[in-house]
């Protein structure tokens, strides 16, 4: 399996874009990953998720969500093992928009790791991000829910506080601090400020000019990689 470098760059559609719309926003990451020599996490829908994977070998392309279930019985679940084989590097587990249970939250970690493929666990605050640590997941993604979608980002004391809370528990775990961000300063400033990674979603798909504002995200990625030596 690739191993994603750090900083990197995180992004997806959720529902605001789908079919060829998705596929063209892909591509357009899978462009910019390359020109900046940068990292991008693409968090896609399900049903583009093989073109995706066919057509941007560049980007680490992972699914919307996973269920703690096996292969037999169960209408609707999202297995982790048809993932994988679908191409998928990696599944969001406990996004806002889909929370799951804690003990759902632990099975979906350890059936991904089964599976052999990563983890990406949303947390809603510092204190819930501490609690999902000590679940080892591959990444965390601890965003204040009420900020996401918004354009209004957390502040730096709160990206240096999670991010040590979560290294002090678990150093392997990758921290990637991303709602509410809306400019490449908010990208460059968090990078700086000691997160793995930042990313935005809505922010840039409602933009009113937003293939710009993703290549200039991109792009303070891997100035933030410049001048930490990376």
């Amino acid at each position: 399996m690739r191993e994603l470098r750090t900083p990197y760059f995180e992004t997806g559609v959720k529902c605001y874009l789908y079919g060829e719309a998705e596929m063209e926003f892909a591509r357009k990451c899978e462009a910019m990953s390359v020109k900046y020599d940068v990292d991008v996490l693409f968090i896609s829908s399900f049903m583009n998720m093989k073109d995706i994977v066919r057509e941007c070998p560049h980007l680490f392309v992972i699914a919307q969500a996973v269920d703690n279930w096996k292969p037999g019985r169960g209408m609707g679940k999202i297995i982790p093992e048809a993932l994988k084989e679908a191409g998928a590097w990696g599944a969001c587990i406990n996004h806002c928009e889909r929370p799951v249970a804690l003990t759902d939250l632990k099975g979906a970690i350890d059936r991904c790791r089964e599976c052999g493929i990563k983890s990406f666990v949303c947390a809603d605050s510092t204190d819930e991000a501490m609690a999902v640590a000590h679940l080892h997941p591959d990444i965390m993604n601890p965003e204040p829910s009420e900020l996401i979608g918004t354009g209004v980002s957390p502040d730096m004391e709160y990206v240096t506080k999670t991010v040590k809370a979560v290294n002090e528990i678990d150093k392997n775990i990758i921290t990637e601090i991303a709602a509410g961000i809306s400019t490449a300063q908010d990208v460059y400033d968090y990078i700086m400020a000691g997160s793995d990674a930042a990313g935005a979603a809505s922010g840039i798909i409602k933009s009113d000019r937003p293939d710009e504002l993703l290549e200039e995200m991109v792009a303070a990625v891997a100035k933030a990689k410049k001048d930490l030596g990376r």
